[in-house]
């Protein structure tokens, strides 16, 4: 089922989280988005009735495989096209904020295609 913007911005956002740390909280992740308490609730409770992501017994959010596997994606996409905005001389700062507009709102198609024009075009750091 397809998630809305917000709720692939949670996933993503625990993800990169949990690159940092096993033990993310709630209040993590209300910190990193800069949203409040109830609305990070929501969006948790959200996406645990997807099947996204679970919480233990002492609160950590950890991502369920599907769950990983779709925040790595939409990860993928942030990182790919803020690398592509840069390489184009879009500043970092707005090329970021860009790519994680896009992210959400361009096809599976669209995107593969971007990624093998990077692969075979795009700089080599």
């Amino acid at each position: 089922m397809p998630l809305q913007e917000s709720g692939e911005m949670y996933l993503e956002t625990i993800y990169i989280l949990s690159q940092k740390s096993d033990e993310v909280r709630a209040i993590d992740v209300g910190e990193h988005m800069g949203y409040s308490k109830p609305s990070v609730s929501r969006g948790l409770s959200l996406l645990k009735q997807e099947e996204l992501a679970e919480t233990d017994s002492r609160g950590f959010i950890k991502l369920t495989p599907e769950g990983e596997d779709r925040a790595k994606r939409i990860y993928e996409r942030h990182v790919l096209l803020t690398k592509l905005l840069v390489n184009i001389g879009v500043d970092e700062e707005t090329a970021a904020e860009d790519a994680c507009r896009v992210e959400h709102y361009i096809s599976d198609k669209t995107f593969e295609a971007i990624k093998a024009h990077n692969l075979k075009y795009g700089k080599k750091d």
